[in-house]
């Protein structure tokens, strides 16, 4: 097995400003893809830049908000032109919104939920479907959450978006299956991110696993080599479930 099995790939990650899509696209670079990086926190894209130039990686960054869906219309365009191409996509990008009961929720914060949760990615599909279909094995994995399956009270805004981002993605698995893209989903389970801390303020969070430790399995279910299709994938069991059938 070569050293870099993502040499010479080209790899968009979004939410790569912190957390897990940080350490996702520093090491999906260090496996020799080259990552564009998205995100609206410009300091976290260049703080990336400068750990991934520092060993030897290239990225294109990308500050934007996926809630502003022209932007991921120019960024498919872009990228057309530059490449012609997509080899992965990592859509890790994602809001907790509000923990509240059903019949308090705003309005606009249930719908800015959905529109990164659900609809940013949509828009994603929808412009970088051809671009990953060019590649000789296109990738994309979706981040999920096990609220989607096992709903809470008070959690209504994340599990049902997220419930929705699994219907879509299984939906678009679907109707990829005899082409050579893969299409999957993972759930991270607890980790050390700043979600996680919003959610949970009083837990100790020195004892939750690192986003770090997820980085290398990301970047697994996005080689080349990696063949499973329609599958969700559960980091802390290390469990896979086809969805498709």
């Amino acid at each position: 097995m070569t050293d870099k099995p993502l040499a010479g790939r080209i790899v968009l990650v979004t939410g790569a400003s912190r957390g897990i899509g940080y350490f996702a696209a520093r090491e999906i670079a260090a496996q020799g893809a080259h990552v564009i990086a998205v995100a609206r926190t410009v300091g976290g894209l260049e703080d990336l830049d400068d750990e991934i130039q520092a060993s030897g990686g290239s990225a294109t960054l990308v500050p934007a908000d996926l809630r502003e869906y022209e932007s991921i219309d120019r960024l498919g365009a872009a990228i057309f032109e530059r490449w012609g191409r997509l080899d992965g996509l990592v859509a890790n990008a994602g809001a907790l919104g509000v923990l509240s009961p059903v019949a308090h929720i705003a309005p606009k914060d249930f719908e800015q939920t959905f529109a990164l949760n659900v609809t940013a990615n949509y828009r994603l599909i929808r412009s970088l479907d051809l671009l990953l279909r060019q590649s000789d094995a296109g990738r994309a994995l979706f981040v999920t959450s096990g609220a989607a399956r096992n709903p809470l009270p008070y959690w209504s805004v994340y599990a049902s978006s997220k419930a929705a981002l699994e219907a879509l993605v299984t939906s678009w698995a679907l109707e990829m299956q005899s082409t050579s893209v893969r299409v999957n989903l993972v759930n991270p389970g607890p980790l050390r991110t700043a979600m996680r801390n919003k959610a949970f303020p009083g837990e100790d969070a020195q004892k939750l696993q690192h986003p770090s430790a997820l980085a290398p399995e990301i970047a697994r279910l996005i080689a080349p080599a990696f063949a499973a299709h329609g599958t969700l994938f559960d980091f802390p069991t290390g469990s896979a479930t086809n969805l498709i059938g």
